[in-house]
């Protein structure tokens, strides 16, 4: 069954940068739609952002629009999520999700078949 990997988590001072990684280690991506979540304590699970399995269309969450970008690189079987100007506010656990549909992506948790075990970012001075 297809597992996520997520890396590049760790701990960022507010208005720092940090990128995760997504993979599938002995599958492919490019058939999947794949969206970042994240979670806090006491909070259920919240999309931040996601792309289509071609790259040809993404969604972002109001709370780190022109912040954050999601990108993909089908021939590295890699999807990232560049996180810039952090704040506090983004201190969570940070989610890959992988949805097998070709066209488009939703921020949904329920649409998505396959989870990572999230990665730990934390921003704060």
């Amino acid at each position: 069954q297809l597992q996520l990997v997520e890396s590049g988590g760790g701990l960022v001072q507010p208005g720092g940068s940090l990128r995760l990684s997504c993979t599938a280690p002995g599958f492919t991506l490019d058939y999947f739609a794949v969206g970042w979540f994240r979670q806090v304590p006491g909070k259920e699970r919240e999309g931040v952002s996601c792309i289509s399995s071609s790259g040809g269309s993404t969604n972002y969450a109001d709370s780190v629009k022109g912040r954050f970008t999601i990108s993909r690189d089908n021939a590295k079987n890699t999807v990232y999520l560049q996180m810039n100007s952090l704040k506090p506010e983004d201190t969570a656990v940070y989610y890959c999700a992988a949805w097998a549909v070709q066209a488009m992506c939703v921020m949904s948790v329920n649409a998505y078949d396959y989870w990572g075990q999230g990665a730990q970012v934390t921003v704060s001075s």
